[in-house]
């Protein structure tokens, strides 16, 4: 089930966005990873130095091991590392260029939330991004449609993150919005956000 919602991911998802943002050369954190799809994309297309990503399913990172091991086999330069984790038991130690928090706040719980951007954003070295995706609250009919997906797919109750909340997060950390978009795609609806911190680059 893992590896053919992956499969079809890019049609529900704007995963080439995704891709797109994130620098050349950049050392990569992916919080909620999943089965591994963009940490597999970055290395595949050549555009990262390292990538680990971490998720609370073992399925999921079942999956992403098994495509990272194929990427190994192809002669990869870059093979992306796993762990099964889960958001709210802490992030891995160290800086990264790029931190991805991508369609995870709605599955932590709200109290949790905050606390969760902020620990992604603690993982960005001065110069680096933010990238951060999840669902849209609005309108009603796309964010009722992205609560049955969630609940037929992954047996959860989506806890929507109003993007406010992740803008004002972000300016609380000291970030800056770089690029921020609403993405419609079939029925779902997202929201996408490069936050950049501050300082010197590579």
């Amino acid at each position: 089930m893992t590896r053919a919602m992956q499969h079809h991911r890019h049609r529900i998802a704007p995963v080439a966005r995704l891709v797109d943002a994130i620098p050349q050369g950049a050392r990569v954190l992916d919080a909620g990873c999943g089965g591994g799809l963009l940490l597999n994309c970055l290395a595949y297309a050549g555009r990262i130095s390292s990538a680990h990503g971490f998720d609370s399913s073992r399925a999921a990172i079942a999956t992403a091991d098994a495509a990272a091991q194929r990427l190994a086999s192809l002669g990869s330069k870059v093979v992306p590392t796993f762990e099964c984790r889960p958001v709210e038991a802490g992030f891995p130690t160290g800086e990264f260029d790029a931190v991805c928090l991508i369609d995870v706040l709605h599955h932590v719980p709200p109290a949790a939330q905050e606390a969760a951007f902020r620990a992604a954003a603690s993982r960005v070295r001065p110069g680096g991004m933010l990238l951060y995706k999840d669902m849209c609250d609005a309108p009603a009919w796309r964010a009722g449609l992205n609560r049955l997906h969630d609940l037929a797919i992954a047996r959860q109750w989506i806890n929507y993150v109003p993007v406010e909340h992740a803008d004002r997060w972000a300016t609380d950390c000291g970030f800056a919005t770089e690029r921020a978009e609403w993405i419609p795609m079939l029925w779902y609806g997202h929201e996408l956000r490069v936050y950049r911190r501050p300082g010197a680059s590579r």
